[in-house]
C-alpha cells in the first residue's frame, strides 16, 4: 500500500463509493481484478465501498440459461461489500441477445437514435433491482461504472447519478479491434455509449490508444485519464515449475495461454499456430488456462487426437496452478483482439517470460515490439507460428525480452501505482470538506 501520510487531506472524511461491475469476485476477469484491487485499497483507507454486480459467473449467463451463477447474493470480501443482483432476460433463444446488439449497431448509424438505443440496451439482459438498491444505499459520494459494451448496467447507474447530482466516473474498457477494421469497435462506440462517456465527470482509459480514440470521438480531453492496470509482484511469487511439469507430464518447452478460451481472444489461432510447429517437429506443449466458451469447446473436441495430446486444457484452474504454469512456461501468448490492456502480459513479465500479443486493441501500447515481446496480426496463425518459433528457438533473445518486461512491470505497472492514479481522479470530482 502507499504511504498513508501523503493521503491525510484526501481521507479526512470517509466516502461511500459505489462500483457497478457486471462480473466480479470470484469471477476472474480483467474488470473484476481492476475493481477488486482499487476497491480493497479504498476500503483499507477507511472508505465504504459497495460493489453492485450481477449473479453471472459465466459471461454467457447474460444471454443464456443454464450457465453458472455466482453466490451468495451478499458478502464482504477484502473490506468491500458485494451485492449480487439477479439477471433477467426476455424470453427467447440465446441468439436474441447478439441479434439485438447487431441491430443496435446498425441503428446507431442514424443520427438522433441515442434515446432509442438506451431503451434497447436495457431490454435484455436487465437488472431491475439496480435502481431500488441504489436508492436504499443512502448518501453516495461517487459512482464508478465500467464495461461500456455491457451497458444494461451502466445506463441506469448513469441516470441515477445524474439525477441525484452524484459524481460519475466510467472505465469503458474499449475493445477497438484491429487497425483499419471498425467492426468490433462499433459495439463499444454506439451513439448512446459515447453519450454516456461524454457526460461522465471522468473517463479512465487503459492505454493511450483508447484515450486517443475517445478524444477523437467527442469525449472531452480534459476529462480523460489514463490509468492502466497492474499486478502486485509479491503476490505472484511461489510458482513451482517442477511441480507443474510433473503433475501434467510435460517435458520440453511450454507455450502458455491464460484467459477466456475464445476465437476473439486468439485461442483458436494459438492452437492452429502450434499445429504448424508440431507438423515441423517442434516438441513444445501448449497449456491453456481459463474459461472455455462453448464454441471453443466444440472446436477443441473436433481436433485430432494427436493434436490434443500436445495440449493441456486446464479449465478454471486455481491460482496456484496458474502460478506454477507461469514458472514453468517458456513463452506466454495472448494474440487477442478483445483486450483493452491485458493483465496476463504483466503476469508473464513478472516471471521473466517473453510475450506475444496481437496488433489490436490497446495491446500495441503495452507490448514494445522487439524489446519485451512480439506483436502479430490478429488471426494470422502463420505469423503467430513464426513468432513462437523465434522465441522457442532463440532462448537468449527470449530471456532478454522477459527481463525487459519484468523491469517495466516494476517501474510502471503495480496495483499501488494504478490506485494512486484512480485516487487522483476521484479527488478531482469529489469535494472534500476543508
Amino acid at each position: 500500500m502507499l504511504d498513508r501520510a501523503g493521503r491525510t487531506a484526501y481521507n479526512r472524511q470517509s466516502m461511500q463509493i459505489v462500483h457497478v461491475v457486471q462480473l466480479y469476485y470470484p469471477v476472474a476477469t480483467g474488470s473484476a481484478r481492476l475493481f477488486g484491487e482499487i476497491g480493497a485499497r479504498f476500503a483499507a483507507d477507511g472508505h465504504r465501498v459497495t460493489v453492485l454486480t450481477t449473479d453471472a459467473y459465466d459471461l454467457e449467463h447474460f444471454w443464456m440459461v443454464g450457465k453458472r451463477r455466482a453466490t451468495p447474493s451478499e458478502q464482504e470480501y477484502q473490506g468491500v461489500r458485494i451485492l449480487r443482483l439477479p439477471i433477467r432476460r426476455l424470453p427467447g433463444p440465446p441468439i436474441l441477445y447478439p441479434a439485438l446488439r447487431r441491430a443496435m449497431v446498425e441503428t446507431s448509424r442514424v443520427p438522433g437514435t441515442a434515446p432509442l438505443l438506451r431503451r434497447l440496451a436495457t431490454l435484455t439482459p436487465r437488472l431491475p433491482d439496480l435502481l431500488p438498491v441504489l436508492r436504499n444505499l443512502g448518501q453516495i459520494d461517487l459512482i464508478h461504472t465500467t464495461n461500456i459494451t455491457l451497458d444494461f448496467a451502466s445506463i441506469p447507474a448513469h441516470a441515477f447519478a445524474k439525477s441525484h447530482g452524484i459524481p460519475l466516473i466510467t472505465t469503458p474498457l474499449m475493445h477497438l479491434g484491429e487497425p483499419g477494421d471498425h467492426s468490433l469497435a462499433r459495439y463499444y462506440s454506439m451513439r448512446h455509449q459515447l453519450e454516456l462517456l461524454r457526460h461522465s465527470d471522468r473517463v479512465l482509459t487503459m492505454t493511450g490508444i483508447e484515450r486517443a480514440y475517445l478524444s477523437a470521438h467527442g469525449v472531452p480531453a480534459e476529462r480523460l485519464r489514463q490509468i492502466g492496470v497492474g499486478v502486485t509482484p509479491s503476490e505472484l511469487v511461489g510458482g513451482d515449475a517442477a511441480r507443474f511439469r510433473a503433475e501434467h507430464q510435460i517435458d520440453g518447452p511450454i507455450v502458455l495461454t491464460i484467459g477466456a478460451m475464445a476465437r476473439d481472444k486468439g485461442t483458436i489461432h494459438v492452437v492452429e499456430a502450434m499445429q504448424q510447429l508440431w507438423a515441423a517437429g517442434n516438441a513444445a506443449t501448449l497449456v491453456l488456462i481459463g474459461a472455455p466458451l462453448d464454441h471453443f469447446r466444440a472446436f477443441f473436441e473436433r481436433l485430432p487426437a494427436e493434436t490434443r495430446a500436445h495440449i493441456r486444457l486446464l479449465a478454471y484452474a486455481p491460482e496456484q496452478t496458474k502460478l506454477d504454469a507461469l514458472a514453468a512456461a517458456t513463452v506466454l501468448a495472448l494474440p487477442s483482439r478483445t483486450d483493452s490492456f491485458g493483465i496476463v502480459f504483466l503476469e508473464g513479465w513478472a516471471y521473466g517470460l517473453p510475450v506475444i500479443g496481437a496488433r489490436a486493441g490497446g495491446i500495441p501500447d503495452v507490448i514494445d515490439h522487439g524489446r519485451d515481446g512480439l506483436l502479430v496480426p490478429f488471426g494470422d496463425a502463420s505469423a503467430l507460428a513464426e513468432a513462437l518459433r523465434t522465441l522457442l528457438t532463440n532462448p537468449e533473445q527470449a530471456q532478454r525480452m522477459g527481463a525487459t518486461g519484468q523491469a517495466k512491470v516494476a517501474r510502471d505497472y503495480t496495483w499501488d501505482s494504478v490506485y494512486a492514479r484512480v485516487r487522483a481522479a476521484y479527488a478531482e470530482v469529489v469535494k472534500q470538506p476543508s
